[in-house]
């Protein structure tokens, strides 16, 4: 009967309770640990995948990309060029009226109808400008500055 007196005790009942309530908190953690260490692998493998994905995918986004960039400026460069192309047709065709040509002629060549005098004006101020630039006076400088002067001046198209 003392066996039974310790079944029945306070004291017994307690130890088994927690002994029952240990082993119970001990089974629901593992089945939690062994649910989590599901998740946590699932999730790992997720971003296993994931991972590669955008790894996979970087490389060929980014040429993606600069490949639309390079699109769009070779468009930007094919329409200049097309825009270029009717300016260029549009002078020729100008270049193909012979009002025009003689316009150019006169006013580039200085020439001039048979029978029309030609005037040439030279501008003082643009050559007061010339001296001032260069600092000195033809006076001022050494002969042969103004020798080479005179043969660039006579070399140059527009002083005719």
């Amino acid at each position: 009967m003392a066996g039974n007196r310790d079944r029945f005790s306070t004291a017994t009942r307690l130890k088994q309770l927690g002994e029952r309530t240990a082993a119970h908190v001990y089974r629901s953690q593992t089945r939690r640990q062994v649910r989590r260490s599901r998740l946590t692998g699932r999730a790992a493998l997720l971003v296993l995948v994931l991972c590669t994905l955008v790894v996979a995918l970087a490389y060929p986004m980014r040429q993606y990309v600069s490949q639309r960039s390079e699109i769009a400026e070779q468009q930007r460069a094919a329409d200049e060029a097309r825009q270029r192309l009717e300016e260029l047709r549009d002078e020729k065709a100008r270049w193909q009226d012979p009002a025009y040509v003689e316009q150019q002629a006169r006013k580039h060549l200085h020439y001039v109808r048979p029978g029309e005098i030609g005037y040439t004006v030279i501008d003082p101020d643009a050559e007061a400008e010339e001296r001032r630039r260069s600092g000195k006076d033809a006076a001022d400088r050494p002969w042969y500055s103004n020798v080479w002067d005179g043969v660039d001046k006579a070399d140059r198209p527009d002083n005719r």
